[in-house]
């Protein structure tokens, strides 16, 4: 990785602000309560903790200790039910299924052939019906749905725009 996040979590509390618009609109939005979300690439827990406090599960991964050290603490403080994991994610393997994958900004870290990898592996953790949701480079958004869509599974395109790719598992 180019940039060092875990020095920048390690001196900046809340260092990249506020959950992602786009993400709390699908969570607004969704009709399912206390669902298991794995959200790769977490960080300090932007994501996961908005989640969490409407009432579903979280499992965050990131590779800097001093993320998921303040996603822990953030989550202890507010009572949620989130675990935090360090974990590179070129090499993670998620315990069971999850109804969400989230991975918001964290694909375009990876060169291309480990972004597909990666993908592929956690687009195998994604329960019936449930949802992938990247946030990444535009110009990477085509080769994500094509995996997902040579991957074997039925995968339907819900939204796909603007560095953006929401696709559910039939």
């Amino acid at each position: 990785m180019a940039y060092n996040y875990d020095k920048l979590y390690g001196e900046t509390r809340n260092a990249l602000g506020q959950p992602t618009s786009v993400f709390v609109k699908f969570f607004d939005q969704l009709d399912q309560h206390n669902v298991r979300v794995l959200d790769v690439g977490c960080g300090q827990g932007r994501d996961a903790i908005f989640i969490a406090n409407l009432g579903h599960r979280v499992v965050g991964v990131d590779i800097s200790p001093n993320g998921i050290r303040d996603l822990r603490a953030a989550a202890t403080k507010e009572n949620l039910k989130v675990e935090g994991v360090v974990a590179d994610i070129t090499t993670y393997n998620p315990e069971g299924l999850f109804d969400i994958v989230l991975i918001d900004r964290t694909l375009h870290m990876l060169d291309r052939p480990s972004r597909g990898t990666v993908l592929n592996s956690l687009m195998d953790h994604v329960s019936d019906d449930g949802w992938l949701l990247i946030s990444d480079e535009s110009p990477n958004i085509a080769d994500f749905k094509a995996t997902a869509l040579a991957h074997g599974l039925d995968w339907k395109t819900h939204f796909a725009e603007r560095g953006y790719l929401f696709m559910r598992r039939s």
